[in-house]
């Protein structure tokens, strides 16, 4: 049986993580993840947009037993409560994944401090509800905060640039995600193959742990990030494709029908970002490339410099899948969507992952290892 650092810090049977994908709720599909013995988050990225984006809000709340009249903390304070009642028995270990970019912070706080609430006056969550992690900012003003409650700290970075303002700030565990991840993607394209043993070298020690992020799907590709020196993977667009994920049918049925190049890159609401192929996310990379070039060039730019346009066509099409309208839905995934052919059950998925993963490396050892 495979067993790492991050599997002995957490509780957690196996060294996954379950990304905490938006914009789409991903409520039941944390449950059903961390149940099967992986660290499983919560998106919070639908609670920031209840009055121009309500179709993303209501469907955060409808997944997580709140209502859509609540504000944002008592939306989060009762999917926590709902998440901690479904996980508890299993043993199951949980937390909320917050984007922190700039133009997020007085919602990011509303939810951090939210969560260090909702655990501190339910202590017995503390078994079950231990992370949180940080995304698309700066972690270094959220120390004080985040450190002084008790939580296992992670945060994802593209660079050891990144990974070394994680090591200042300490946060316990630095995923490094490579340029093949879906949805937010770095300005400046690094893969995991350089990335994740770059970040290693530069941060690992015995109190800091990294993981990999982007392109990890599979037991050959844990195998991969445990050689390659990771703590454990991370895997988004693996489980966005499974049956208990909340993700539009017609989300998931575009990355079982990726195929061979199946992605692109084009903007997002943070910057660059990686979609599904198809004819609407084209025309928005033509788009991109006429209006926000820094997407492609490495050179990142703001609200206060691109065309707007480019935003409000995410919108549209990002409310297009909630409608189930093909034609005009923009759907995120990672490179990895090509190799994914099916929609299992998350615990068969994973028992299938961890097989797999300790059969490469025996088998690595016995080809290789005189």
């Amino acid at each position: 049986m495979i067993k790492s650092r991050l599997c002995d810090l957490l509780g957690i049977k196996y060294p996954i993580i379950q990304a905490g994908m938006g914009p789409f709720s991903n409520n039941n599909l944390c449950v059903a993840s961390a149940n099967a013995g992986v660290l499983g988050l919560l998106s919070t990225s639908g609670l920031f947009n209840k009055k121009d984006q309500p179709w993303i809000y209501n469907a955060f709340v409808d997944s997580g037993e709140a209502s859509r009249d609540d504000d944002m903390a008592t939306a989060l304070e009762k999917v926590l409560k709902r998440t901690y009642r479904l996980t508890k028995d299993k043993g199951g270990i949980f937390g909320i994944n917050v984007m922190v970019s700039a133009e997020l912070i007085q919602y990011s706080t509303i939810l951090i401090d939210t969560a260090i609430r909702v655990r501190e006056e339910n202590p017995d969550m503390k078994n079950n509800f231990k992370v949180i992690f940080t995304s698309a900012g700066d972690p270094v003003p959220w120390q004080e905060k985040i450190k002084g409650a008790g939580f296992t700290w992670m945060h994802v970075v593209p660079s050891v640039r990144g990974a070394q303002r994680c090591k200042k700030a300490g946060v316990d565990v630095i995923v490094a995600s490579g340029h093949e991840g879906g949805f937010h993607t770095s300005w400046e394209p690094v893969h995991s193959m350089i990335l994740l043993p770059a970040v290693v070298d530069a941060v690992s020690d015995e109190k800091t742990l990294v993981c990999g992020a982007g392109g990890f799907c599979d037991g050959r590709t844990l195998a991969a990030a445990l050689v390659l020196g990771a703590d454990g993977a991370q895997m988004g667009t693996r489980f966005l494709a499974t049956q208990e994920s909340d993700f539009h049918e017609i989300w998931k049925q575009a990355v079982v029908e990726a195929g061979d190049r199946g992605t692109l890159v084009a903007r997002g609401f943070v910057g660059p970002a990686r979609w599904i192929k198809t004819p609407r996310s084209m025309e928005h990379a033509k788009n991109t490339l006429e209006k926000s070039p820094g997407v492609f060039l490495g050179i990142p730019d703001d609200y206060s410099t691109i065309d707007m346009s480019l935003i409000q066509y995410e919108i549209e099409s990002i409310k297009a899948v909630y409608e189930g309208n093909k034609e005009k839905a923009l759907m995120a995934a990672g490179e990895c969507a090509q190799r994914i052919n099916d929609l299992p059950k998350v615990a068969d998925m994973v028992e299938k992952i961890m097989k797999e993963a300790e059969e490469t490396l025996r088998n690595v050892a016995t080809k290789y290892l005189a």
